[in-house]
């Protein structure tokens, strides 16, 4: 079962798909909480619940390219996490390496496009290379755009945007009037993806987390008392059933949305 949401907010306007006549969200973004929970309730280490996280990232990805789904965006890694214990953030380092060598085959055989985002720096040589190499092996792909958000938190993505547009106005390639949101937007870690337009927390915690602010904006939230590793399929689909329930208004009157599906 699901909490009730809790969010008033839409996804950018026109950022919908179509699937039986159903309305689905092109994009769909997901912070994938609870694997520590999950392992300490069965008594195991906290690095067992990132392996069993595992299969539930493989559950959604496979539901995400059958349902039609444009864009998927996993929230693997916080740049706050790097302040849990020592052990556990290298045994994540091992996993997140383990899987770019042995999924992404798997992920290009099935047309999917991967894409990290965050800042990779941190990173050892030898992920930042497997990284290159996947983004590089499936970037032709025209299935599924799986994005994984690594290292990543929205202020630190907001901060580069913003430094970014400031060197090309000392360069005096830009015009400080010529900045705008479509202009800041292009200097963002997701420029060109689609707004997200629905954002899952599992683990019954109801907050975003520094997670891609910006895109954010109009997202429709959705809570699930579910740990991560106990989201699967079927846990996916209730939450798209969930969104098709909401009504989007994109700062209109119920009126004019009316009006306008009439038309």
């Amino acid at each position: 079962m699901t909490s009730p949401p809790t969010s008033d907010s839409s996804a950018t306007e026109g950022t919908l798909a179509t699937s039986g006549g159903q309305a689905l969200p092109r994009h769909v973004a997901i912070i994938m909480d609870g694997n520590n929970r999950w392992a300490r309730a069965r008594g195991l280490s906290g690095v067992r619940g990132h392996h069993a996280g595992v299969e539930a990232v493989r559950a959604t990805i496979r539901r995400a390219a059958e349902r039609g789904i444009e864009t998927l965006t996993l929230f693997a890694f916080s740049s706050e996490n790097w302040k849990r214990p020592r052990a556990e953030v290298s045994a994540l380092m091992e996993l997140f390496l383990l899987a770019l060598k042995r999924e992404v085959s798997k992920l290009h055989a099935n047309g999917i496009r991967l894409s990290v985002i965050g800042d990779l720096s941190a990173f050892s040589e030898s992920i930042r290379k497997h990284i290159a190499r996947a983004e590089a092996k499936t970037r032709d792909n025209t299935g599924l755009h799986l994005v994984i958000a690594a290292n990543y938190g929205g202020h630190w993505d907001l901060a580069r945007a913003a430094r970014r547009l400031g060197e090309r106005v000392a360069a005096g390639e830009l015009a400080p009037a010529a900045i705008d949101e479509a202009a800041f937007a292009d200097e963002l870690s997701l420029a060109g993806v689609p707004s997200v337009d629905l954002c899952i927390r599992t683990s019954g915690e109801q907050r975003i987390s520094n997670f891609v602010l910006w895109e954010l904006a109009y997202a429709e939230l959705y809570f699930t008392p579910r740990l991560w590793p106990d989201f699967d399929a079927d846990a996916f689909d209730l939450a798209l059933d969930d969104f098709k329930r909401r009504q989007r208004r994109f700062g209109m009157t119920d009126e004019q949305i009316e009006a306008q599906q009439g038309a």
